[in-house]
């Protein structure tokens, strides 16, 4: 077999095998075929697509490319959820003590952000003395005793996934349904749960920007899923605004927190609540929506949930009382108003720049070797559809260093689009596909 034959092949829109993808994957991780090769067949990929086997195939050659966690000593079915990402995304803080709580098994291998805002493990590592790296036996003892656990990506866990996004980020070929599906659900499916829970992002601040996009890549990655064993459900929600109030590490898990001590009713907590419904009725714990939603309910507000948070971090060698006292989270030095220069309604926030303002105070990573300062962020005091007056705050800023502050303020306030006409109420959660 040749890799420039399957190059010519699908040139030419022709389907690839299952034994064609293995060779190439096998090939690319080897090193027995070079970049050069592997960027001309995931050109003819972008150009002319792949079906949903070809796609499936793609995906388990990636998952298997490296170690594939076994998780059957944990009792009961497992369930994972992933977001595609967005500003102020804090929902597995909140999603995966709520399953817990309810009787599920949520053990989840997260990854670091790189951008404008801080990934799952740099949140959690803003607890004090949280560990995510506590190796695979103490991962599964303590999912198996409460319910929920949450560790870094094993180094060589889907190393063909590592290797094939490197090369598409620099040879254009990054916004291919079938290549994001297979980076997302190798992942997944290495991870070894047997229910998977997708979190499809969609607006300015995601990285499918249109809709249209968004369901598709749900659709594709449920169907992959399906064809590789995996139970799946897809949800599409907004990103068209910071999901929560927060943005920025430890004031992300101070929001979570305060979720659920049941102090916020907000859009945070909707699709934390749908998303953890969805997780109980493909762990078959609850048989329709209206069930889960009173089963994670009572978890919230029995306070299940936030024993199970502080049970986890307990044993991850965390500082339990967070739960407890948010103070014990990295404070910032200072905290700085930033306020609206005109007034009328918030009729668009562009939340991309929120999250690069606060990057720039240092909440997320420019290049991959920045140090995140997991005290600093902001707090949005005002969010679409609000009436505003000149001199009313938008946004309260947690900050250490100043030397970007002029900067990230006039980056924010960018973000903020004030007009006289009351915006119609953005939909938060858009459909949901089930195979």
């Amino acid at each position: 077999m040749l890799i420039t034959d399957l190059i010519e092949r699908k040139k030419q829109g022709e389907h690839l095998s299952s034994e064609e993808i293995n060779f190439f994957i096998k090939g690319y991780v080897d090193g027995a075929i070079p970049d050069y090769q592997a960027a001309a067949l995931l050109m003819a990929i972008w150009f002319k697509g792949m079906d949903y086997h070809e796609t499936t195939d793609l995906t388990l050659a990636m998952a298997h490319s490296g170690d594939v966690i076994d998780l059957s000593e944990i009792p009961g079915l497992k369930v994972d959820k992933h977001s595609t990402g967005g500003v102020s995304d804090g929902t597995t803080l909140i999603v995966a003590p709520l399953v817990a709580a309810c009787g599920g098994k949520v053990a989840k291998m997260s990854g670091r952000g790189l951008g404008h805002t801080g990934g799952t493990l740099d949140k959690l590592e803003s607890i004090p003395g949280f560990s995510v790296n506590i190796g695979m036996k103490k991962f599964i003892e303590i999912v198996s005793e409460t319910g929920l656990s949450l560790i870094g990506q094993d180094k060589e866990l889907v190393p063909a996934d590592k290797k094939l996004y490197a090369l598409r980020d620099v040879t254009g070929t990054v916004d291919n349904i079938s290549l994001i599906a297979s980076s997302v659900m190798s992942k997944k499916i290495a991870s070894g749960s047997n229910a998977i829970v997708l979190d499809i992002k969609t607006g300015n601040g995601a990285f499918m920007k249109k809709i249209g996009d968004s369901v598709k890549l749900a659709e594709v990655m449920v169907e992959i899923g399906k064809l590789a064993g995996r139970k799946t459900v897809g949800i599409v929600t907004d990103m068209n605004q910071p999901l929560g109030f927060s943005v920025g590490n430890a004031l992300e898990v101070r929001e979570a927190i305060e979720v659920l001590q049941g102090k916020h009713e907000s859009h945070l907590k909707k699709v934390a609540f749908t998303l953890a419904a969805r997780m109980l009725m493909i762990s078959d714990i609850c048989a329709t929506e209206s069930e889960a939603f009173e089963k994670l309910e009572d978890a919230l507000v029995s306070g299940k949930a936030l024993f199970k948070l502080a049970k986890m971090i307990e044993m991850q060698n965390g500082n339990p009382d967070v739960v407890s006292d948010i103070s014990l989270l990295p404070q910032a030095a200072k905290k700085i108003g930033v306020k609206s220069d005109k007034k009328g309604y918030i009729a668009g926030i562009e939340t991309k720049n929120v999250g690069i303002a606060a990057m720039m105070l240092g909440a997320g990573r420019e290049k991959k070797d920045d140090t995140i300062d997991p005290a600093v962020g902001i707090w949005l005091a005002k969010r679409h559809g609000d009436y505003v007056n000149a001199g009313d705050e938008l946004a309260l800023f947690y900050v250490n260093e100043t030397k970007n502050l002029e900067d990230a303020i006039s980056v924010f306030k960018s973000a903020y689009k004030i007009g006289d006409k009351e915006p119609d109420e953005l939909p938060l959660i858009y459909t949901v596909i089930e195979e």
